[in-house]
């Protein structure tokens, strides 16, 4: 009986080992890479507060970073590795996309928007994020909507695109506005507060860490309205089927289960590090919806 049931012990280990050879080899694109390296390449970036940032200790951090994190767990599972060796790179505006496409980088999570654009070059998961372009107000100024604005005063950024979208938001709804332009966003920001503009309009992320570094943030609030929305995702090289099943499970699983709106509480509605300033920042109505309906759709 011994004899057999080693022999039977034999072929089932041999049975196993088989599969997963077979299994092994049907792997393609970055699942296959991991395999063979035992490795997986997070990109991050170092200042997208707080999406993916460095610490005090230099360190990445952030909302996103935590997903790309997230998805290097499920890597490790999906594959029965043992152990998994996560590096890290870090990845710049200009590098971002060449670094994914070169192999360097397996996975990017910041505040990258999936845009059409993009998609040409690389892949982007279920988005974990959504901005709107709208604006910050002293809460007492009685404007609860955009239209609001019409007649009034609005701070801008050189080089932003929040005048074309605005010029074009004041054709379709027959206002006026009129425009102070700014050199970056603090001096826009300082205009509303100091009573000289009656609004700011950039991005909502953008706004809230703005009204975060005034002595009185609770007297503003941010419009939940917008002229211009963008999604963001994590991005990856393309045509990469395997990965990107993986990628999206991973997030849609998060948002399923609660675990993303967790972690965004964490990180836009709590004190971060390294200065434990609070963003104080509740989620927009575009991110509800992506999270009520996920989508890979780029705009």
């Amino acid at each position: 009986m011994k004899h057999t049931s080693r022999f039977a012990l034999a072929a089932v280990a041999a049975a196993i080992l088989a599969m997963n050879a077979a299994t092994a080899a049907e792997l393609t694109g970055t699942l296959k890479k991991i395999q063979e390296t035992g490795s997986i390449t997070l990109g991050y970036r170092e200042s997208s507060v707080p999406f993916s940032y460095l610490n005090s200790d230099g360190k990445p951090v952030g909302y996103a970073f935590e997903v790309c994190k997230k998805v290097a767990e499920a890597a490790k599972k999906e594959l029965g590795l043992s152990k998994l060796d996560v590096k890290l790179q870090a990845v710049t505006s200009a590098n971002r996309i060449p670094l994914i496409q070169n192999g360097t980088v397996d996975i990017e999570c910041g505040s990258t928007t999936n845009s059409l654009v993009r998609q040409k070059e690389a892949s982007f998961s279920v988005s974990y994020f959504g901005i709107q372009v709208t604006a910050a107000v002293w809460k007492n100024s009685g404007i609860k909507k955009l239209k609001d604005l019409n007649g009034k005063t609005i701070a801008v950024t050189s080089g932003t695109t929040s005048v074309a979208l605005m010029k074009k938001f004041e054709k379709d709804n027959g206002i006026r506005l009129r425009y102070m332009m700014t050199k970056d966003f603090a001096e826009a920001m300082q205009l509303v507060a100091n009573k000289r503009a009656d609004a700011f309009v950039i991005d909502d992320v953008l706004l809230a860490g703005q009204i975060a570094n005034l002595k009185n943030p609770q007297d503003f609030m941010i419009l939940d309205d917008s002229v211009s929305v963008e999604p963001y995702g994590a991005m990856f090289r393309k045509d990469d089927s395997q990965f990107k099943t993986l990628v999206d499970k991973t997030i849609v699983g998060m948002i399923k289960s609660g675990e993303l709106s967790k972690l965004y509480s964490t990180w836009f509605e709590n004190p971060i590090p390294p200065k434990n300033v609070n963003l104080n920042f509740k989620m927009n109505s575009y991110t509800k919806q992506l999270f009520a309906n996920p989508s890979d759709k780029g705009i």
